[in-house]
């Protein structure tokens, strides 16, 4: 991957020092459990963070509290500077589209849309005109290496295709942050590798990224700062040394 203005982020405040993501003592109960139990953190812009832990520890919904797809039981989620709780769900929905990009395990792609315009209507959709939303769609689908592939549909693409298809759209509008759900998860070594490579190069030019795994290897090659989750809470917080 080149780096290039295309793919730089930019926001407003991404700059150092700048809190992306801010929680504080947020729960989130779930009839007698508590999925996650008064947690707090901040990630500063720039940064990589890998949140690890066993299956059932609170992973997955503090996910989806950062990403603004569920709402916290008590506590305050802040993103970009923005309290996710003082937004309606049209609000809600608006930011995401402008501020969070989001990489899952299995693409999420549309499976009747061909790759570049996947990757347009994210910005198609905060009003950003076709035409435009395709030409930077096109940049970032070069960037990635796979502009020749943009007008394949889904199921014509590999594993790796269609992830780095799934990267350029979460980098559509140049999120604040980029949250990468087991990124590597459904590829194989190969192509989890080209991944990584990626998400590398792009906190390298400045992207914040928080990624949740349980693959060591993913998170000591990408990731610079490690929170462990367990029974919902946060078990410990520790530096990586980034590994290749």
């Amino acid at each position: 991957m080149r780096r290039s203005s295309t793919v730089m982020p930019v926001t407003s405040e991404n700059s150092a020092g700048h809190v992306v993501v801010r929680l504080k003592g947020v729960r989130k109960q779930y009839a007698e459990t508590a999925a996650l139990d008064g947690v707090s953190l901040s990630i500063s812009a720039g940064e990589a963070v890998a949140v690890m832990g066993p299956s059932g520890c609170g992973k997955s919904t503090l996910l989806n509290m950062i990403a603004g797809l569920d709402r916290p039981t008590e506590g305050t989620v802040e993103i970009d500077g923005q309290d996710l709780g003082s937004l309606n769900e049209t609000g809600l929905a608006l930011f995401r589209r402008r501020h969070i990009g989001m990489i899952f395990q299995f693409f999420n792609l549309i499976d009747d849309l061909p790759a570049l315009d996947n990757v347009a209507l994210s910005a198609q959709l905060i009003g950003i005109p076709a035409r435009q939303a395709r030409r930077r769609a096109l940049e970032l689908l070069d960037e990635l290496g796979i502009a020749g592939r943009k007008d394949a549909y889904p199921a014509a693409l590999s594993g790796g295709e269609r992830q780095r298809v799934a990267v350029a759209r979460a980098l559509m509008n140049r999120p604040a942050l980029l949250l990468a759900d087991e990124p590597t998860g459904a590829l194989d070594s190969r192509s989890g590798d080209q991944v990584m490579d990626l998400l590398i190069d792009l906190n390298q030019i400045g992207q914040t990224l928080l990624i949740v795994t349980h693959d060591q290897h993913l998170a000591t090659r990408c990731a610079s700062h490690l929170i462990e989750l367990a029974d919902g809470r946060v078990a410990r917080e520790s530096a990586l040394e980034r590994v290749e």
